[in-house]
């Protein structure tokens, strides 16, 4: 039977057994050629070894914008000079006064170079890759051999962050065996630190699914090496997850009939809590409780939500109760949405933000425990990820039927899932900048179309010429022809319209992160049903990483799956 489908445990205990090598460090910094130099106020500066490898993380990004932005610059700077030496922090004051340029430079050759190398080169370079995958990219869980996610630690660099994290620029630490926490079984070969080091801890703890830990410099925040999404514990606990979310169908209903009924309650904690669950309902906010530990961004959810992040317009663009939402949320992504909601809902607005500071709390009498504790006692297992899943699926489900047409190519099928996967990006609040390639694939893609205008203008006079050919012969090979030109021409204008549909998916796509939510919020079933269903391949929608992530909804679902 398949590996998700084997005996349970008791409850809590995740496996019996579980060996692995531990993490695969990050190589340690190779210094800068002698000719490749920095300058600081337009003089060689030569750097100690430290304060070179931080000035390289800065070099590669020259030609991002992130070192545009005054707070990476600011945050980079204050960084760099800790790990100088004295007599470095006496030279170097000012950022403006230094050059990076030669720097950068040798890295986009140095990159330019490993593009060019020799298919015999490229194949040598994956072979090592390989073999370090086999070494350390699997463990053994309960007898199987399964693949480990993540096993190298992440390399030392200059922190991003999402949006505009006021951290951007700040300096991610080399991660040392001394930092790490190893999992494995007590009568497992324990993994060796590299030489010379040992680690922070062992810990035989089988009630956790992860293989080692250590906490960033920035967050503060525990990062984990687990198993590959492919892994039989992830596929149940991903199967699980939407199980769950299928079981919220059977109640929704109810829910919703009590929240509309609370929103008339005498108690204000009950107004409140019932309005706050008709936000996460209806527009799938966050409860509120995601920031990381010692993450200084102003970033809240539903339940810390202030009087300042929304405007009430009692008639807005010809809609009436109109809700403005202005507000960081998760990763600093900003979410602003205009929304027209039940007039009940926004009277009860009106009367939480009476009399109230725009610093002060919309929902002063509600957190996220006392909303977690409620939506629990509806539904076992119930939270606000749990509806963000079931509205995702469920938008997903039904976007499918109304826009996907049996008629069209597998092209025209596959804009019409884009657009309702887009549906649910939008709902989720799933946003990217524009990719910096984007003018340039759209510049390749529109010379594409121009050349196939160009072939279908050439097609269709040599259409012409056979058919006035014919006209005047009267015979079989004449005939034939026309028949070959026809089809040819058929060909050509398919092949246009897939790339119109291409074009126009990429520019409907530039600014929604469609991955996001079909990675963590779309039952995976649906999709193949779907695919099963209209006959699109699967590998259209998902990778093969995805696929293998997904092996149990793919054996799972048949056409007639229904979430």
């Amino acid at each position: 039977c398949p590996r998700w489908e084997e005996e349970k445990k008791e409850d809590g205990v995740k496996w019996m057994q579980l060996e692995h090598r531990g993490p695969y460090f990050a190589p340690l910094y190779e210094p800068l050629p002698d000719d490749v130099q920095f300058y600081y106020d337009g003089k060689p500066l030569k750097l100690s070894l430290a304060t070179e490898e931080i000035a390289t993380f800065y070099a590669k990004m020259l030609d991002h914008e992130y070192t545009t932005k005054e707070v990476f610059q600011n945050n980079f700077f204050n960084d760099w000079k800790k790990e100088m030496t004295s007599k470095e922090q006496k030279i170097i004051k000012d950022l403006d006064k230094c050059d990076f340029r030669e720097i950068h430079k040798y890295f986009v050759d140095k990159n330019e170079a490993r593009k060019a190398l020799s298919k015999e080169e490229k194949q040598k370079l994956k072979e090592e890759a390989d073999k370090i995958q086999e070494e350390y990219g699997y463990c053994i869980l309960d007898g199987h051999r399964e693949k480990i996610g993540n096993f190298k630690t992440e390399p030392p660099g200059l922190f991003r962050g999402r949006g505009d994290h006021p951290k951007m620029g700040m300096l991610k630490k080399r991660v040392m065996p001394e930092d790490v926490v190893i999992n494995c079984s007590k009568d497992s070969k324990i993994p060796e630190p590299p030489e010379g080091h040992k680690w922070k801890e062992v810990r035989f703890d089988n009630t956790v699914t992860w293989l080692a830990s250590w906490t960033e410099n920035i967050q503060n925040s525990l990062k984990y090496i687990m198993l590959n999404p492919s892994s039989k514990l992830k596929g149940e606990k991903d199967w699980q997850k939407y199980e769950v979310a299928r079981r919220l169908k059977d109640v929704v209903h109810k829910i919703r009939v009590q929240y509309r009924a609370d929103w008339k309650s005498k108690e204000m904690k009950k107004r409140q809590r019932a309005v706050a669950l008709y936000f996460i309902d209806k527009l799938a906010l966050r409860a509120g409780n995601e920031k990381e530990e010692g993450e200084t961004a102003d970033t809240v959810g539903c339940c810390s939500l202030r009087v300042e992040h929304i405007k009430l317009h009692p008639e807005l663009d010809g809609q009436k109760h109109v809700v403005e939402f202005d507000f960081l949320g998760k990763d600093s992504i900003r979410y602003y949405n205009k929304v027209s909601v039940e007039k009940m809902v926004f009277k009860n607005l009106q009367t939480f933000m009476k009399n109230k500071d725009p610093t002060e709390d919309l929902f002063d009498k509600l957190n996220t425990s006392i909303l977690n504790r409620h939506l629990q006692s509806l539904m076992d297992g119930l939270t606000a990820k749990v509806f963000r899943t079931y509205n995702a699926s469920i938008t997903l489900q039904e976007q499918l039927k109304a826009l996907t047409n049996s008629e069209d190519n597998v092209a025209g099928k596959l804009l019409s899932y884009n657009r309702a996967n887009r549906a649910v990006a939008i709902l989720c609040n799933h946003q990217r900048s524009t990719p910096k390639t984007f003018q340039k694939s759209m510049q390749t893609l529109q010379t594409k179309i121009d050349a196939k205008k160009q072939q279908i203008e050439e097609a269709q006079q040599e259409l012409k010429k056979a058919e006035d050919e014919f006209e005047e012969k009267k015979d079989a090979k004449a005939e034939a022809n026309v028949e070959k030109k026809k089809k040819l021409l058929k060909r050509l204008e398919e092949q246009l319209a897939n790339l119109n549909v291409q074009a126009m998916d990429k520019e409907e796509n530039k600014q929604i992160a469609l991955g996001t939510s079909k990675l963590n919020y779309l039952d995976p079933r649906i999709s193949i049903a779907w695919c099963k269903k209209f006959g699109v391949p699967i590998e259209k929608i998902y990778n093969k990483t995805q696929r293998e992530k997904f092996a149990w909804a793919i054996d799972m679902a048949d056409e007639d799956f229904e979430f």
